[in-house]
Parts: C-alpha cells; sequence; structure tokens
C-alpha cells in the first residue's frame, strides 16, 4: 500500500512543515485556461480499481523525471571518503525549474547520477542530495544501466527514432529482446523511486524523453488518476519507420497511459498519431486549438511546442569578463586579420551532418574562389553522448575532409577550416557565437537542436560586448543562420536559410547568399528571430505545458477509473460514474418481473461483429429473435441503416419481428404488413449532384465504395488506407455540405463511411414512434432495452433515457440503454463485444421461454414486434 506519507519525506529530511497552496501559474502571451484541478482521490492500493472518496488542497509540486539527474558529482580529492555535488547549470531539467519559479511550484528530481556510486555509500548518497537538492537518485547496476543505455536506448530506439533502420548489423541495431527486458526493468525501478515521494493526490509528474517511454505505464497501474505528462525531445518517425519496431504497439500503449504527450514539431505529433491510427486503430480531433485522443475514455492530449532557451543564464554568461577577454582574443585571431567565421557546433555522432557540412565548405571554396583566404569554418566538434564504431568513423571522416581541405586551399597564415574537438567552456562557446558572421546547423535529423537560439541571443549580446566589438549602443544587431530543414527548431526560424544538408550545392550556395547579403536584410532576419527567441523562452515551455497538463487532467475526479490489461498492455479505463455494464443478473430479473416489453437492437457491431465478411444473421441469432418475438408480452424491433430489400431476406424467417430500413425512413409492425415510411415520399433528385461528387472520390481513393440506397448514399472506406481514407473523408464531407447546401438532406459522417440522408430521418423517431404505437395500444412499457454500437444509435438512446419522465414509458419502469464497448455515451449502460449481446439475448429468450411453455403459438403472435438497428 503506497502512503501519503511518501508525501513528506522531503519535509522530513529537511526539518520543514508540509506547506499547501493554489497553482497560480498562467502565461501572459496566450490565452488562459480557467479553473484549477479538483480534487483527486487516493488510490489505497496497488489496486486497479479507485474511486472518488476524498479530498484535499493541492500541492504545488512536481516530480521531474529523466535519464539523468541535473547534478554534477566528483569524489572528494582531500583524501576523506564522500562526494561533492552541485548544479549542472547546462541541464535543462535544472532551467526548467527556474521558467516555472521556486515560488510557484516546489520541484523535485529523479534520475541517475553520471557517476557510479558504490551500494555502500548509496544511501547516504540518496539523503545528502534528498536534503541539499531535493533529487532522488536511481542506482541502478554498471551492467544493466549498459544495455539498458548504450544497448537499447542508443543502439535500438535512438537510430531508429533519426530515421536509420537496422538493414544490416552495421546499421544500428537489431532488435535484442534481452535489451528490450533491460530496458522494462530500468523504467519499472524509475518507478519505484518515484512511490517513495509522490502524493499521488496533487502531485504532477513529468517524465522526459524516449529513455523512458513505458514508465507511464507502471505509474498508471500504481495509480490510476496520476496527472502525468510526457514529453519527447528526439524526432517521432513516420509510421513507416516506426511500425519496424517488433515492441511498436507496447510503446505506443505506454505513451497512452500519459494524460499530456509532448513533441517539438507537428510532424513529429502528426507521425504519432498516424502510428497510433493505422497500429491501435485510434483516431484524433482538435476542438479549440487542442489535439486529443480519446483512449477508453480517457482523453489523451497532444502538445506541440519547442523547447526554448534560458534567457538568463546566457545573458549572465555574455556578461562574464572571461566572456569579454575571449571574444577579444576571437577578433584578434580572426576579425583583424580580415577573415570571416562561419561557426558550427555539434556533437560528433553521425546524425549531426558534420561530414556534410565540411563537403559544402570545400564546394564553397572551389565554386567561389574570392573566398578563399578570407571565409574560416570553425567547427566545434563536442563529444559524441554514445559510443560504437560509428563515433569512430565519424571522428576519421570530420579529420581526414578537414585535412583534405585545409591542405588544398590553405595557405601559411589561413586554415579555411578550424576543427575544435576538445571540449569548450561554456563562456567560450559563446564568444565564438558573438564573434561568427553565420552559424550553420546541416544535422541530417535532430530533435530539436537549440544551438541557432544561443548563436541568436549571443549576437544581441550586451553593452560591454558592444563595445569590446566597436559598437554603438544604438547600432542595429544582425546575424544570419543556414539550418538544416530537418532539425526541430527549423520551423521556428522562418528567417533562416532552410537547406537539405544532403544536397551538397545546395549547402554550399546558402552559404554563400548568407556572405553576400545586405546588412539592412541581416538585421531584420535577426530582429525576427531575437523576437521568438527571447520570448518563447524554456520557462514559457515549462509554464505553457504544465498548464495543458493542469486542464488535461481537471476531469479526473468526475471519471470511475479501473484498469484493464496486463503487462504493457495495461490502461485505465475512465468512464462517467453513472456508466457501467450491464450486468445478466439485474436484467433477467427486471424481465422476469416486467409485463409489456420494448426491445430495440443494432444489427451491425451489435449482434454481427464489424469486421465479419458475411454479414447476414447466422441461425442461432434467428432462433434468438424468434424466441423473444413469441413472448405474448414483448415488442421488438431492429433499427437499421441497411435498406429494406436487404433487412426483409434476412430476416424473412422471423414473422413478427418489426424492421426499420434505412434509419428508420422505412418501417414495418411485422413481417406480413406493408412497409410505411416516417415522413413524406423522399425526393432522391439531389443523387444526381451527390454521387458524380462521391464516385471522385472513390475513384481516388482505393478500397472506397459507394452504397446506393433508396432514400440515401453511402460513401465507404473500411477497406481504404485509414489515413488516407480518413482525409477524404474530410474532404468529402465538405464538398458534399458545400453542393448540397440547398437540398433538403443532411450529410454525416459515421464509423468509416459518409452518408448523405434525407432531413429529419434517425433512429431516435424510430424509438419515438415505438413508445407512441405501444403507448396507444396501452399499457405503457415497464420495461425498455436499446443496445447500438455508434452514433446513430445515440440518438435512441437519447430519445429512450428522456422518455422516462414522460407518459410513453411507465413510471417505474426498468430502462436499460447499452452501448458496445467502454466508451463516451449517452447510454447507462455497456456490454464489450457482440459475444456478451448474443448472451445477454440469449438467456432473455430462454426466459421468455419457460415463461410461454404453456401458451400456443397463436396466442403468443399477437402482441409482438422486433426492431433490429445497423
Amino acid at each position: 500500500m503506497v502512503s501519503k506519507s511518501y508525501s513528506n519525506l522531503l519535509e522530513l529530511a529537511s526539518g520543514e512543515s508540509p506547506t499547501f497552496g493554489l497553482m497560480s501559474r498562467r502565461i501572459p502571451r496566450i490565452m488562459t485556461v480557467a479553473g484549477l484541478i479538483s480534487d483527486i482521490d487516493d488510490d489505497k492500493s496497488e489496486s486497479v480499481c479507485s474511486d472518488p472518496s476524498s479530498s484535499s488542497a493541492l500541492r504545488d509540486r512536481i516530480i521531474i523525471v529523466a535519464n539523468q539527474l541535473p547534478i554534477r558529482a566528483q569524489r572528494k580529492t582531500d583524501g576523506s571518503k564522500g562526494w561533492i555535488f552541485s548544479w549542472d547549470e547546462d541541464s535543462l531539467l535544472l532551467q526548467l525549474r527556474d521558467g516555472i519559479g521556486d515560488h510557484d511550484m516546489e520541484v523535485i528530481y529523479v534520475g541517475c547520477l553520471k557517476e557510479d556510486v558504490h551500494p555502500n555509500e548509496q544511501d547516504e548518497v540518496s539523503q545528502l542530495l534528498l536534503e541539499t537538492f531535493k533529487c532522488v537518485p536511481t542506482f541502478l547496476p554498471p551492467e544493466l544501466f549498459s544495455r539498458y543505455y548504450h544497448g537499447f536506448c542508443k543502439q535500438q530506439l535512438w537510430p531508429l527514432f533519426h530515421y536509420m533502420l537496422p538493414l544490416s548489423p552495421d546499421l544500428g541495431g537489431r532488435f535484442n529482446r534481452s535489451l528490450w527486458q533491460a530496458y522494462v526493468s530500468v523504467n519499472k525501478i524509475f518507478a519505484d523511486r518515484i512511490m517513495e515521494v509522490i502524493n499521488p493526490e496533487d502531485d504532477f509528474v513529468w517524465v522526459h524523453d524516449y529513455h523512458l517511454m513505458v514508465l507511464p505505464t507502471f505509474l498508471r497501474k500504481r495509480f490510476n488518476r496520476v496527472k502525468l505528462g510526457f514529453f519527447l525531445h528526439s524526432p517521432f518517425p513516420s509510421s513507416e519507420i516506426y511500425k519496424t519496431l517488433p515492441i511498436r504497439e507496447e510503446l505506443l500503449r505506454a505513451l497512452l497511459n500519459a494524460d499530456l504527450i509532448g513533441f517539438h514539431t507537428f510532424d513529429y505529433a502528426r507521425h504519432f498519431l498516424s502510428c497510433c491510427s493505422r497500429m491501435l486503430g485510434l483516431t484524433y480531433e482538435s476542438k479549440r486549438g487542442y489535439i486529443g485522443l480519446e483512449y477508453y475514455g480517457r482523453t489523451v492530449s497532444i502538445k506541440i511546442l519547442p523547447v526554448g532557451i534560458h534567457m538568463g543564464q546566457l545573458q549572465s554568461v555574455l556578461s562574464l569578463p572571461e566572456t569579454e577577454e575571449k571574444v577579444t582574443e576571437l577578433l584578434k585571431q580572426y576579425c583583424e586579420q580580415g577573415r570571416i567565421m562561419l561557426l558550427g557546433v555539434d556533437d560528433m555522432d553521425i546524425f549531426k551532418g558534420i561530414s556534410l557540412k565540411l563537403l559544402a565548405m570545400e564546394q564553397l571554396l572551389m565554386q567561389h574562389p574570392e573566398w578563399r583566404g578570407k571565409v574560416v569554418l570553425v567547427q566545434i566538434a563536442n563529444p559524441a553522448r554514445g559510443r560504437g564504431k560509428d563515433v569512430k568513423e565519424v571522428q576519421a571522416e570530420t579529420s581526414s575532409t578537414v585535412k583534405r581541405i585545409n591542405e588544398t586551399f590553405g595557405k601559411p597564415g589561413y586554415n579555411p577550416v578550424v576543427l575544435i574537438d576538445e571540449p569548450l567552456k561554456f563562456y567560450e562557446r559563446m564568444a565564438y557565437y558573438v564573434v561568427a558572421e553565420c552559424c550553420l546547423v546541416t544535422a541530417v535529423r535532430d530533435g530539436m537542436n537549440l544551438i541557432p537560439y544561443e548563436y541568436i541571443i549571443s549576437r544581441q549580446g550586451n553593452e560591454k560586448l558592444d563595445e569590446v566589438l566597436g559598437l554603438t549602443p544604438s547600432t542595429p544587431k544582425k546575424s544570419m543562420l543556414v539550418v538544416s530543414e530537418f532539425i526541430g527548431c527549423s520551423p521556428s526560424l522562418s528567417g533562416a536559410i532552410r537547406v537539405n544538408p544532403w544536397n551538397i550545392d545546395a549547402v554550399a550556395d546558402a552559404m554563400d547568399s548568407a556572405l553576400e547579403m545586405a546588412e539592412p536584410e541581416k538585421q531584420l532576419r535577426h530582429e525576427k528571430h531575437y523576437r521568438y527567441v527571447s520570448t518563447h523562452d524554456v520557462g514559457y515551455w515549462a509554464r505553457s505545458f504544465l498548464q495543458d497538463l493542469e486542464r488535461t487532467c481537471q476531469d479526473h475526479v468526475r471519471r470511475r477509473c479501473w484498469g484493464i490489461g496486463f503487462g504493457l498492455s495495461f490502461r485505465v479505463v475512465a468512464l462517467d460514474p453513472s456508466f457501467r455494464k450491464l450486468s445478466m443478473e439485474h436484467i433477467v430479473s427486471a424481465y422476469r418481473r416486467t409485463t409489456t416489453r420494448a426491445i430495440l437492437l443494432d444489427y451491425d457491431g451489435t449482434l454481427m461483429p464489424q469486421a465479419s465478411i458475411d454479414k447476414s444473421p447466422t441461425s442461432k441469432s434467428i432462433n434468438i429473435i424468434n424466441s423473444l418475438c413469441r413472448d405474448k408480452n414483448n415488442m421488438v424491433f431492429i433499427v437499421s441503416a441497411r435498406s429494406r430489400k436487404t433487412l426483409g431476406e434476412w430476416f424473412s424467417p422471423c414473422e413478427n419481428l418489426g424492421i426499420a430500413a434505412e434509419h428508420g425512413y422505412f418501417l414495418r409492425l411485422k413481417r406480413d404488413v406493408e412497409w410505411e415510411t416516417c415522413g413524406p415520399v423522399a425526393d432522391c433528385s439531389w443523387k444526381q449532384i451527390a454521387e458524380p461528387v462521391m464516385k471522385l472520390y472513390t475513384e481516388t481513393t482505393d478500397g472506397s465504395t459507394i452504397e446506393d440506397k433508396e432514400t440515401s448514399l453511402v460513401w465507404s472506406y473500411e477497406d481504404a488506407d485509414p489515413d488516407f481514407g480518413s482525409c477524404q473523408a474530410k474532404e468529402l464531407l465538405d464538398h458534399l455540405e458545400s453542393v448540397l447546401a440547398n437540398e433538403p438532406v443532411t450529410v454525416k459522417s459515421g464509423q468509416n463511411t459518409v452518408e448523405v440522408k434525407p432531413q429529419g430521418v434517425s433512429k431516435g423517431l424510430v424509438a419515438k414512434r415505438l413508445l407512441s404505437i405501444m403507448q396507444e395500444k396501452g399499457p405503457s412499457p415497464d420495461f425498455v432495452l436499446c443496445i447500438g454500437d455508434d452514433r446513430s444509435d445515440e440518438d435512441m438512446f437519447e430519445v429512450i433515457t428522456s422518455s422516462m419522465a414522460g407518459p410513453s414509458i411507465a413510471p417505474r419502469a426498468e430502462v436499460f440503454a447499452c452501448t458496445v464497448g467502454k466508451k463516451p455515451s449517452k447510454a447507462k449502460y455497456y456490454l464489450d463485444d457482440t459475444v456478451e449481446i448474443v448472451r445477454l439475448m440469449q438467456g432473455l429468450a430462454s426466459v421468455s421461454e419457460q415463461t410461454n411453455s404453456g401458451v400456443t403459438k397463436k396466442s403468443c403472435a399477437t402482441r409482438h414486434s422486433c426492431l433490429f438497428s445497423i
């Protein structure tokens, strides 16, 4: 059992008393969301079922979880045992805390240290980090960490997310089940550490990056209502790449256990949504600017916002005396020698495109001899984060290319390329930004890349740097960027020259354009970039994410939650408190007690699975229907979107079955009576307009079909590509609404369909008509059962529910509006699938057979009719 006392560990460690308050985070530049998160109940155990039961004030606290803590660690050098810890000022996680503001929210970190700590020291280190830094270290055995991080993360996930398929053992790591198990084990260990400090009622949890993609499942399993956000800092690949991953569905389902999933760009989010559609059959909706996925009754929100830089940190580093000294040194080394500096700052890995940049520099010098002796490319190569043969190959290729260029175009006192492959201090890097005329970022794939942002802020400078550079306070600042179109920051830098890094000629031309561009143009581009970067900093990003997380979680308390599935297939079902599974015992008991019953049933997706190829009813279904119809107390109807011809043929053995075809436009009370219409005779001249439009979309959408009914037209894309079919359906819907605006029809989208039908026709009218007929014949029904599975059936549920207060249903009637599957619905009950529905109908039929065993068929046939709905 997880106790609330866990939330007080930090107070106990620091000697402080617990503090509580209300969140007041707001972003001044964007629309705010009114309201605070409601009280959330505490799951009393690790049970998968929970219900709201308690209330408490909201605690301003967030637990930030990442692979590494924002802590630097080193052993004491004075001979004594122990460690010296300090904040890692370069860590995004630390900058994130500054952006949120300590006065607004308390921040706790959970993650690994960069250094190995002996097991005998781990308790002492944990206590020290908790008291001093509010950090909870996760200690992993070295062998497990290696398989998790250097194995699965860096050799399998990281290459795949950067579009490298393991076509051979040398190109990324082939999937290894033992490495995957190590990855899952580490995520489980992280979950255990979070359990030690979380107060599930109040705390927010924010998980970062691909190292911990299955962590949301472990947390959601422990606490069904945990307020959980996840942000992916790497690219998310297209579905064609991602679906090659053997554990593709496990990762998707794990991410969907978060409440909010963040991406840097729309492309990354679009790829994720496409994977959810193609592999899990999920669709998303955009409402009032927010993108959401409905997942088992929970809304998983999608956030698209690139991370920013820490303005305060950069400005403080620019103000350091060391920075001024380094700028002065670089000015003497380059500018005073008549050199123009182009700058590249990249990690030494295969995706940063360093060799492509060098080849472009070589091409520039070949095609534009006038730049020889004037332009210098300074390439700062940071140490690679991973390790392996690919890193060594990049280092070797980079060194040989630099050597070749310098031998070809260099001369005494001038090398066109300067390679700095030793770690630089941050202020030194900032000094290079200040002096560089143009910054080149030509990565072939990168999640975000903040180098261009840092360069822009550095070029803005300050008064002291202006003096060093010989600029007056009124001198407009300038900067130039050449950026790859494959990096996450590219969409936000509209003034940069965007290039395809694989096109060497294009990159060389872009470098030449940047050098030749007029000063006023450079100034305008810099001003535009600086305005964006300075207002969309890391604080803006963090506050915006947390604000959306708060908005997404605010209805947790209004939902009943319980878990289903095992292992990584676990997910939480969240439904309205009044929405529950239909109990067989309950409905059979009500069925026995009542004497005037109305039964309305859907067919496709209700009695017949949607995936069935043969849609006609089975002999078992026919027998069940006939058994129900033989009960003199029953009036049973089928309401369907199918044509009356099809339904008439399928249910011809059912003499007393009532059928409503084409959403109820055609109606008959039993087999041997004439069909009626629920409205005036339909004028179908509109089909001459709609059918050519549908044919156009059918020709351009492989797998789509048109069904021409007597009063309606249906375009189906069930067998088409799900993404393309959905896209075409939206276009077709708009197209038909436009051309049929003056016709007496409605255009509706359904499950893989777009349908045009007469106005005023709905299954709800059929339900109203049936109740009216029974009321006229008397008495009003004291038992009503209505089952359906899609949007069109919601009209029936609404009529049935609203009629409970009127004369068409008996005052104390037993009413059961039931949908198929756990999902948002106007129905109060659900059954899981068609198998359960058939079992239910069979049970009711058995009761009827027992009751009517002594009654003749003739007397049985006088009071019933049956209704099914597609």
